[in-house]
């Protein structure tokens, strides 16, 4: 069997450890919102603006798709865990919003140049099992959010909220590894001609009606999500959580992630896209409206089940999207991309300025009842898949 037959698993791996790396600096920002809002003065509005900025960039992600599908894409693997890295540990160093919104644009920069074409080279590695290989990139990310908010809590407790610059050795480590790792093997074997405007006009508009579908289905699941990997550390907080408690809560959200994404995806290659999203669109509004009833240690596992249902998703919805037989399949997932970080830029300036007028409580439990709208989207985008397929 010839090498690009066979399942790639140090490869694999190799991509999934940046894509850990990456997402650990990423994830820094969310459990360090309780401090940034009383240094800074910031309202939910502007936490939930902050977060729009740096997703703007992810904007251009079909056009970072094109480019993935014309060159050899190394660069960006390597590059972006220590650049990444080195934005995120000077947020605690920042005076103003617009300090704040300056590093996390330019760190949504980084991100769109890694989350884009990353997905399409583990396809490549995978040997056709999609669904392993993608739970296996998306554990990489999943493991780093839950170890980031341990990371930036032990370093803001042990140097304060202006010392985490210490972190950044963490990001350059990782980037020369993966350069020693990738420097004398493409890990694009295939390189696609470059694609004309009217070829990527074809295929958008062909695709279309599943993008109008899909992005149903993620809106709808990323009021849920958006609301909790943005807000539950101030939620948590002003219900009387030290930081210590509000952080661990989170990592146990990103810890059960991690199992779910790593399950999820090897999931769906046996039983099928459409029971795994419809099991996890029908327990999520369920666990976040348990998540109201408990209090104290209490929250700890209601956030383990969580957050193996709630952040799932993403592996199986990569292997879909991957899986569409496509001449462009980069700029496809770089639309896929898109839709994701702009649908969730809008959910979550959407809650965070909806809870400044009725409070974080209220805004969580109308989350958790629209989320359950994601069901009817389920069946519709498989359906399309299955006919295409």
């Amino acid at each position: 069997m010839k090498e690009n037959q066979k399942f790639q698993w140090g490869f694999i791996t190799l991509i999934s450890l940046s894509h850990f790396i990456h997402d650990m600096s990423a994830s820094f920002f969310v459990p360090i919102l309780p401090i940034l809002k009383e240094k800074l003065g910031l309202s939910n509005s502007l936490i939930g603006l902050l977060m729009v900025i740096q997703k703007i960039p992810s904007l251009f992600n079909p056009v970072v798709g094109v480019v993935a599908d014309r060159y050899d894409v190394r660069i960006f693997i390597i590059v972006s865990p220590a650049l990444t890295t080195i934005l995120m540990s000077l947020l605690g160093m920042s005076p103003n919003f617009l300090m704040l919104a300056i590093l996390l644009f330019v760190m949504g920069i980084s991100s769109t140049f890694f989350h884009t074409p990353a997905p399409v080279v583990v396809k490549t590695l995978s040997a056709e099992r999609t669904g392993k290989a993608m739970s296996i990139f998306m554990l990489g990310g999943e493991g780093g959010r839950t170890i980031g908010p341990l990371l930036i809590t032990a370093a803001v407790t042990w140097w304060g909220l202006s010392g985490t610059w210490r972190l950044i050795p963490f990001g350059l480590m990782a980037s020369f590894i993966l350069f020693l790792a990738f420097r004398k093997r493409p890990i694009k074997d295939k390189i696609s001609e470059k694609p004309s405007v009217s070829d990527l006009k074809a295929t958008f508009k062909e695709l279309a009606p599943f993008f109008l579908v899909l992005a149903g289905f993620v809106f709808f699941r990323n009021i849920a999500k958006s609301t909790m990997t943005t807000f539950v550390t101030i939620y948590l907080s002003e219900k009387g959580g030290s930081l210590w408690f509000v952080n661990s809560a989170l990592v146990a959200l990103q810890l059960a992630g991690a199992v779910g994404v790593l399950v999820s995806g090897t999931l769906s290659d046996y039983l099928g896209t459409r029971k795994v999203l419809l099991i996890i669109s029908v327990m999520t509004p369920l666990l976040m409206g348990l998540l109201f009833l408990v209090e104290g240690v209490m929250v700890i596992p209601v956030m383990l089940l969580l957050g193996f249902f709630m952040l799932s998703p993403g592996p199986v919805m990569l292997a879909m999207v991957n899986n569409i037989k496509s001449a462009h399949p980069a700029f496809v997932n770089g639309v896929f991309m898109s839709l994701g970080f702009v649908l969730s830029s809008i959910t979550t300036l959407m809650i965070g300025t909806l809870s400044d007028f009725i409070g974080l409580e209220m805004s969580f439990k109308i989350a958790a009842v629209l989320s359950i709208f994601a069901i009817p989207f389920v069946f519709r985008m498989t359906r399309w898949v299955d006919e295409r397929g």
